[in-house]
């Protein structure tokens, strides 16, 4: 399955060097000292009625077909881990053509969790309905509970709850590091863009979005 961009042009060397050191957002940390960072990192921050995020030391994508293990790294970033992401690219055998599923991904972050934490989770375009729906939200603020991100396989175009659009039609990987409203709306870090680093989404637009492929929780 091909996961590669649409939007080459964005992955900028000027834009990667910029976001490189870490971007302030919803839910992006900015960079911290190494010790304040790995306390940091582990903690999700309790907000009222219903919401919980966390902080993502966030790193955009080296190339445009490297968004599986940027999608990885910065959702492991949350637990205060920084692997590299060419020894996830190798790990999951990431080609020009992409990451080919989230079974690929699920058993790397895994193992660089140290325990058994990630199940992927299939979603077939024909079953997103509300029992689906009602699971990825649940299995989305179980995870972030837990202090882990959930990283998801999409493809299409979904628009945020800012009304901007999102395409990526050969298909993407992002991170979930947050929700509210009790996982009605999720946060997305989204390696692609820089300028597009975090965005908030309607769960059930992210089932969606993720429709014939899965996630990893």
């Amino acid at each position: 399955m091909r996961t590669d961009l649409i939007r080459r042009t964005a992955l900028t060397v000027a834009g990667i060097a910029a976001t490189a050191g870490g971007i302030a957002g919803p839910a992006l940390a900015a960079q911290a000292a190494p010790a304040e960072r790995a306390a940091a990192s582990v903690q999700a921050e309790r907000r009222p009625a219903g919401e919980r995020q966390l902080d993502v030391r966030y790193e955009a994508q080296p190339n445009f077909f490297y968004c599986g293990p940027a999608a990885a790294r910065n959702a492991l970033s949350v637990q205060g881990k920084n692997i590299d992401v060419d020894t996830m690219a190798k790990e999951m055998g990431t080609t020009e053509a992409g990451t080919d599923s989230i079974n690929d991904i699920t058993p790397v972050l895994n193992k660089e969790t140290g325990r058994k934490a990630y199940h992927s989770t299939e979603l077939p375009a024909d079953k997103v309905d509300g029992k689906s729906i009602d699971k990825l939200r649940a299995d989305v603020v179980r995870a972030v509970d837990d202090g882990r991100a959930v990283v998801a396989n999409i493809a299409g175009t979904a628009t945020d709850t800012d009304g901007v659009s999102h395409s990526f039609e050969g298909g993407h990987y992002i991170s979930v590091v947050g929700y509210s409203e009790g996982g009605k709306t999720v946060t997305i870090a989204d390696s692609a863009n820089p300028d597009q680093a975090s965005y908030r989404i309607d769960v059930d637009a992210l089932a969606h979005w993720i429709a014939s492929r899965g996630y990893a929780s």
